[in-house]
């Protein structure tokens, strides 16, 4: 197996995952546990679609906890202080507009949801370190574009 990476991520990008995690462990799991029980109780377990079902989440279940507490033993904290205002880093809230005039707001995070772009993806490495008002270039596997900073603030 190869050893994690280091996975940047703000305070409150931590947290989430912390409390995502707690909630997995917690009551989620819990509820697993009894489903199994429940299901058990119905007699043979070869033709038991609901012990079945509940086997497969419990192993999705264990699986995301396995992956959170992985990412939260191997994140780096990023000091948001560190940033220059109007400079784009993990946590950011980006505004940009393409070569075509469409504007997008786009978060910097490794915890994902919605609007999140990884600061690995090609656009999240092109702007990462840019500023307001700077012109990117995004090396996209469909090809090459530019974005246009128009705003930069914190999550």
């Amino acid at each position: 197996m190869s050893e994690p990476k280091n996975e940047h991520l703000t305070a409150a990008q931590r947290d989430a995952l912390a409390t995502e995690l707690a909630e997995l462990e917690g009551p989620r799991r819990k509820a697993v546990v009894h489903a199994i029980k429940t299901a058990r109780e119905h007699g043979d377990l070869s033709e038991n679609a609901e012990y079945h079902a509940a086997k497969n989440e419990q192993g999705f279940l264990e699986a995301r906890i396995r992956k959170l507490r992985s990412r939260l033993d191997h994140h780096v904290l990023v000091d948001e202080s560190e940033l220059a205002d109007g400079q784009v880093g993990v946590g950011s809230v980006v505004e940009i507009e393409d070569e075509t005039g469409q504007k997008l707001e786009v978060e910097i995070s490794s915890v994902g949801g919605a609007g999140a772009v990884s600061p690995d993806s090609p656009l999240g490495r092109a702007l990462v370190g840019a500023g307001t008002g700077d012109e990117v270039q995004v090396e996209a596997p469909r090809g090459a574009w530019t974005a246009r900073v128009l705003s930069v603030r914190r999550a």
